[in-house]
């Protein structure tokens, strides 16, 4: 007997909205039409054509990560599944690992360590502000851990760990892995693995590199490959085994069925970046942001984190005492199609700024729905004031830009030297 077959199911077209959200919040964020075009294309994962896209992939991945490791692995699934790839194949257990906490995903990481059976020392950061060198340095030097993880930005509650260079020269120095969760940052700001001795970084593709959700990448030093090849305890994971993952994605032969489209999607997702070069993303990712805090400024709220601390990639602001987040993001997403992220616990909004997002036109339409939503469920907010500020800012960084170009002086944005 059969179960009766299920009718008068909707299809997608009547479930989706007639017009698209703009997504502006903690990612996924919306991605390129070359990048979608790809994302629907099938193809053998044994064949020629993906050997060649893998190729690429790599090359230009190592670009990205500006990193000349033979060791760039995709992995099928989210962010998460990098962040467990990183953790699992670098700590053994009874592995010493120090956990730098200042957010959700950085504990998560703590998490994942303890369940691959480290001996876990969590440096709690204080709420809202970034790590400080001297006290990860006390820990490094309290407990001489194997393994140490942080996060360069906390998507959770948009902090950036600014000092991040400094404390991996304080972590290679004491001989310790370093893993960096660079989820929302890579191709958003300066990242450099080789120059800063990051031994591995993970980044899913959802976020700063405007890819689909599903497919990560993690990065491993060869100090960490080796650590990896030459570990005494045995995987627990199969699927996220970096050994196995290897076979496939240097040695051409079979691990799981990889997947497909999202590989492709991430191979346009890179070859964007790679043409527009890192220093120019940079430059317009601060560009956007910088100009989208001095309008949520003007506009008279107040951002979640100070200046010294502040993640650009996703910027988190405090709501007003009368304003619930959730009727907040559903008069922005049904009245005027827009898209921002609630909180991890805070009593605040995020809006992302990362790959497609920081674009001039998604951030003046970000700012209008906000204002004019937190201004129908009765806040005192200035909407002309913030759209004023928001030009303003753009204006003036394009000025500074273009002076600094005309001196032939270096960008004020921050960009690196960089090789290919």
């Amino acid at each position: 007997m059969y179960i009766s077959t299920p009718r008068n199911i909707a299809p997608l077209d009547s479930i989706l909205p007639e017009e698209p959200l703009l997504m502006m919040g903690a990612g996924p964020v919306p991605i390129p039409a070359r990048v979608a075009a790809a994302n629907s294309i099938v193809i053998n994962h044994l064949g020629d054509t993906m050997s060649q896209i893998i190729e690429q992939v790599k090359q230009m991945s190592a670009y990205v990560f500006q990193t000349r490791s033979s060791r760039i692995l995709g992995v099928a699934g989210p962010g998460s599944a990098a962040m467990e790839m990183a953790v699992a194949n670098l700590i053994e257990p009874g592995n010493k690992c120090l956990c730098v906490c200042n957010g959700f995903f950085s504990n998560r990481l703590a998490e994942m360590a303890e369940r691959n059976g480290a001996e876990v020392i969590r440096h709690q950061v204080v709420a809202g502000q970034s790590a400080d060198v001297a006290a990860v340095e006390r820990h490094l030097e309290a407990h001489k851990p194997a393994v140490m993880t942080i996060v360069q930005g906390e998507t959770s509650n948009t902090v950036c760990n600014r000092t991040l260079a400094e404390i991996c020269k304080k972590a290679r120095a004491h001989d310790c892995l370093i893993i960096v969760d660079a989820v929302c940052t890579l191709s958003t700001m300066p990242l450099n693995m080789d120059e800063w001795g990051i031994d591995a970084i993970i980044i899913g593709g959802q976020k700063g590199l405007s890819s689909i959700p599903g497919v990560s990448l993690v990065a491993f030093s060869e100090r960490a490959w080796q650590s990896i090849t030459e570990r005494k305890s045995p995987m627990q994971h199969w699927c996220l085994d970096a050994t196995l993952a290897d076979q496939f994605w240097y040695q051409k032969a079979y691990h799981y069925t990889a997947p497909v489209s999202g590989v492709l999607a991430i191979h346009e997702a890179l070859r964007l970046i790679c043409n527009e070069t890192l220093p120019a993303r940079f430059s317009r990712h601060l560009r956007s942001s910088c100009a989208l805090q001095a309008g949520i400024e003007a506009m008279g709220l107040k951002l979640y984190v100070q200046p010294q601390h502040r993640l650009n990639s996703v910027v988190g602001i405090s709501l007003p005492d009368t304003i619930e987040g959730s009727a907040l993001l559903h008069c922005m997403s049904t009245q005027y199609r827009v898209e921002i992220s609630g909180s991890f616990g805070a009593k605040i909004v995020r809006i992302g700024q990362m790959g497609e997002q920081s674009r001039a036109h998604n951030i003046f339409r970000t700012l209008h729905a906000l204002g004019a939503s937190l201004s129908s469920l009765g806040a005192l907010v200035d909407v002309p004031a913030g759209v004023s500020a928001l030009e303003k800012s753009l204006q003036e960084f394009d000025q500074q830009t273009q002076f600094a170009v005309a001196s032939e002086s270096a960008p004020v944005t921050g960009a690196v030297a960089v090789h290919h």
